[in-house]
């Protein structure tokens, strides 16, 4: 009698500690974050013809839900194929936020600033979610503005299945995303840069199941130097990850840049470092060395996608989450969910299970290096399917809590409380800053460089120069209009630097001018004109 009792004492202590941990980890700093997709409006706006009133009440609804629920940030996607949800200097808008490509919102407004600042109202994150390399998501029927890149650059691009895709293995391709990211950070308050998993397209198959080929092989015979196809190809992605890393520590070195592959980067089977799984290999097929990424820390997060069950014969989630855990290097690791698997009416007998949510999410907090989750998709988490958004606020996010801190990050600068800040916005907002000077051309071996003296902003901090110049390209003697396809390039440097081209018969004029931007994003006037000859592309 006495045993028994000791056991069901021991049994009752042993819950109690289980009960109250997963209790204290609703305090913990972690991740709760949600993917939201605008790719063919899988999650936001609902369609591609609303206004931009009702496009801002969906966002607005959508995080007021999220916060209730008691995430702490978004990954909204604001590049999914080569456009834009903001003006970019680079892209034409996105036709799934205004129903044509390169239309702008009527009226007009800047849909990234509203979702940025809306989020950080409720204390939540805002990290943007780029697609580096998707050029157009069906050639069938994509609406292509004609200031697409695919069609100013057609040699930068292959077709491959349905789609069409920026070639990585190009310099110049890998070069142009990250002048798109570096004006996304420069520009905006952005907490995060986020990809997911498509960095080379996903295999296609003939007719005959076979693999075929990346049309690509031009590009290595130019640029392989002696690795092999396979090899050459990762090393495209691994040069371009640590420049984007490289490329927003330098302009804002507290934003956060992480990666969503895919769950597996290798299988056993195949490497002996991979994990005990049978299931599509990032590494191989995509060309992805998340794992270097981590160790060699050009990512700051992994957030691989384990839209698996637990048990699952092929990639099992438990066994995934603790490989994952052994292989983040001191990185942050956060479980990619699959919310959307128990939303869909073709979800396996395990998403039925309304447990399958709750007893991933006890998985993920027994794991002290499971730092949090972000969960796939925003609809499905609208949508609750089996009462899994529910179960989330009662059991697990009953508390509000901050992301966790990655120590090898300086702090986010805090808000300014003097007025000071304020006060030099609203001089912003009403004066444009002063024009660069001294704007002139001069011959460096094979470029021309181009530079200027920066402007001061002058007003509250008369010693801040511009946050940003722009530099402009016209064809011919004139200058023309600041219009963003005439951009060449954006830099908060007063410099850029020009191929040249020895061929006189080559040759074509072109007129230059910069201009500065202030924080605000006021443009000055342009600066005086240098009219150089070049070669025509």
């Amino acid at each position: 009698m006495i045993k028994s009792v000791n056991i069901i004492l021991i049994l009752l202590i042993f819950f109690s500690v289980k009960q109250s941990l997963f209790a204290q980890n609703s305090y913990k700093p972690e991740m709760r974050g949600v993917w939201i997709a605008t790719t063919k409006n899988i999650d936001y706006p609902s369609n591609k013809w609303l206004s931009p009133e009702k496009q801002r009440k969906e966002f607005i609804d959508m995080l007021d839900l999220f916060q209730k629920i008691g995430l702490n940030a978004v990954f909204v996607q604001i590049r999914p194929a080569a456009d834009a949800f903001y003006p970019s200097p680079y892209e034409p808008w996105s036709e799934w936020l205004s129903g044509e490509q390169g239309k702008a919102p009527e009226p007009f407004y800047d849909p990234l600033e509203f979702m940025i600042l809306e989020t950080h109202k409720r204390g939540m994150e805002f990290h943007a979610w780029i697609n580096p390399f998707r050029a157009v998501a069906n050639i069938e029927t994509a609406n292509i503005s004609k200031n697409h890149i695919s069609k100013r650059k057609p040699e930068w691009f292959f077709t491959y299945g349905i789609n069409t895709y920026f070639n990585p293995g190009i310099p110049e391709v890998r070069e142009y995303v990250t002048k798109i990211v570096e004006d996304i950070v420069m520009r905006y308050d952005v907490d995060g840069i986020h990809f997911d998993d498509y960095f080379y397209p996903y295999p296609e198959k003939d007719n005959n199941k076979k693999i075929i080929p990346l049309p690509d092989f031009q590009t290595y015979k130019k640029y392989g130097h002696g690795l092999s196809l396979d090899q050459w190809r990762r090393e495209c992605m691994n040069s371009f990850i640590r420049n984007i890393n490289v490329s927003v520590k330098r302009i804002k070195p507290y934003v956060k840049f992480g990666i969503g592959p895919s769950g597996v980067w290798r299988n056993k089977g195949h490497d002996p470092n991979g994990s005990e799984t049978r299931g599509f290999e990032h590494y191989d097929y995509l060309y992805a060395d998340v794992l270097k990424w981590l160790r060699e820390g050009w990512i700051d997060y992994v957030a691989p996608q384990l839209y698996w069950n637990i048990g699952n014969k092929y990639a099992d989630y438990s066994t995934l989450v603790t490989w994952w855990s052994k292989n983040s290097y001191g990185r942050h690791l956060y479980i990619g969910q699959g919310v959307y698997m128990a939303a869909t009416d073709a979800a396996d007998r395990a998403w039925q299970n309304p447990r399958e949510l709750p007893n991933q999410m006890r998985i993920n907090r027994a794991n002290p290096l499971v730092l949090g989750s972000i969960f796939y998709k925003a609809s499905a988490v609208k949508k609750n399917p089996l009462g899994y958004s529910d179960t989330l606020k009662i059991s697990f996010f009953k508390h509000h809590v901050k992301t966790p801190k990655m120590n090898w990050l300086p702090e986010r600068p805090k808000p300014d409380t003097t007025g000071l800040i304020d006060t030099m916005v609203l001089l912003a907002d009403r004066t444009a800053p002063p024009v660069p000077l001294d704007f002139s051309a001069q011959k460096m071996g094979k470029y021309y460089l181009l530079s200027w003296t920066k402007p001061k902003v002058g007003g509250i901090a008369p010693n801040d120069t511009a946050a940003y110049y722009a530099v402009y390209k016209f064809e011919g003697n004139d200058l023309g209009k600041t219009y963003a396809e005439f951009i060449y390039e954006i830099t908060l440097n007063n410099y850029i630097l020009i191929p040249r081209n020895r061929f006189a018969f080559f040759k074509k004029k072109f007129t230059f001018a910069v201009t500065a931007y202030d924080k605000a994003k006021n443009e000055s006037l342009m600066s005086r004109a240098v009219t150089l000859k070049l070669k025509k592309n």
